[in-house]
């Protein structure tokens, strides 16, 4: 336990207590809207937040003209905030990031709905987030969107853009995968406990985020299962921490156009990729295009209309100073991930030599092994 509150107080807000509070907040089932005032009701003090009596309830009722939620004081009384703390960070991956914490966007405080914490795995540290783009769009994209999404996304290659998305099927799932490829950190906002990956086809894709210098972002606990009603509130914390918003196909009724206009609520960029008149899953983007929203045919388009001057990180050459070993195994998973069998198979080295290359490669950032077993390419 004390590994882990060591790894908090690196995290948050170096303060286990606080901590708690914030944690234990993710926890009471009630509206993200009532949290937020809640808490600014109490100049963000979350434990005065927490704390609060009937008296406070009706001055918050009264001056933001909001309701107050069913059985609130119950809900809160039941709760055990150490019993939640210590169910949140059962997972060792598990961070949060707070309100109060250095790295917590400013763009999404900006939301009046904002999280006061979210649950995440994987890595935000060098995540700029003046250069986030959320990208959203049907489950049921067309092949014709996604070859448009990634012909977009890959004129981004190498530069400190993020690709925030849903990790849901569809353009999601082809905007996370085409920031990856590109080398490209890219962040999804799930429905769900960050134990439960949903759709479980995206079990690979969601550990090649947190292995890829990415991160996984969830405002629920564990064990919440990705129920209907939790994909519009997260499709806010999407919108919420990007600077501006790429449609790829939406319905006229759709969670794509939810975000579209969440997009225009948050007064941020909101931009479409024209498709297919005939397809259905255009009739929404044409609709946005009617009522404002910038077309976008290539990244161009988006640096122009985000205002964004990008450069392009040049990454130090690591393979100039490889052995010979280094170099065959490296040329071996240049094309595809492998098992350590495989790569024995492939090169015919002697083993103990082999493993001491791997781990040198690992070492320097060259390849990686992915929770599968497998070695890559970085």
């Amino acid at each position: 336990m004390q590994a882990k509150i060591n790894q908090l107080k690196l995290n948050t807000i170096n303060n286990i207590e606080k901590t708690k509070y914030y944690c234990a907040f993710n926890y009471l089932p009630i509206r993200p809207l009532f949290k937020s005032k809640l808490f600014e009701y109490f100049d963000c003090d979350i434990k005065r937040a927490f704390e609060v009596n009937n008296n406070d309830l009706k001055n918050i009722a009264d001056y933001y003209n909001i309701s107050i939620p069913k059985n609130l004081l119950k809900k809160i009384d039941e709760l055990d905030i150490d019993k939640c703390f210590s169910e949140a960070f059962s997972d060792e991956e598990i961070k949060i990031l707070t309100y109060e914490d250095e790295k917590y966007p400013d763009c999404l405080k900006e939301i009046p709905d904002y999280p006061l914490s979210l649950f995440y795995k994987g890595n935000l540290e060098n995540i700029d987030f003046n250069y986030a783009l959320a990208v959203v769009g049907s489950r049921n994209a067309s092949m014709q969107a996604k070859i448009a999404l990634d012909k977009i996304i890959s004129g981004f290659d190498k530069t400190n853009i993020t690709i925030v998305s849903g990790l849901a099927y569809g353009i999601d799932t082809q905007a996370h995968i085409s920031a990856l490829k590109n080398n490209l950190k890219t962040i999804a906002v799930i429905g769900s406990g960050l134990d439960i990956i949903y759709p479980s086809s995206n079990k690979n894709l969601f550990y090649d985020i947190v292995n890829g210098n990415g991160a996984i972002l969830s405002e629920y606990p564990l064990k919440t299962r990705p129920m209907a009603q939790n994909f519009p509130q997260r499709n806010r914390i999407i919108t919420g921490i990007s600077k501006g918003t790429l449609v790829g196909e939406a319905r006229l009724k759709s969670g794509a156009m939810i975000s579209a206009n969440l997009t225009l609520d948050y007064n941020r960029e909101l931009m479409c990729i024209p498709g297919n008149i005939t397809n259905p899953n255009t009739e929404g983007i044409y609709h946005l295009i009617k009522t404002g929203a910038a077309i976008v045919v290539n990244s161009k388009d988006i640096l122009e209309q985000m205002n964004w001057e990008i450069k392009e990180t040049k990454k130090e050459d690591l393979t100039l100073n490889l052995d010979d070993l280094q170099k065959k195994i490296l040329k071996s998973i240049s094309l595809d991930s492998k098992t350590f069998d495989e790569i024995m198979d492939d090169i015919k080295e002697d083993v103990s030599l082999a493993m001491a290359a791997l781990t040198q490669l690992e070492l320097s950032g060259i390849i990686k092994q992915s929770v599968n077993k497998y070695y890559k390419c970085i």
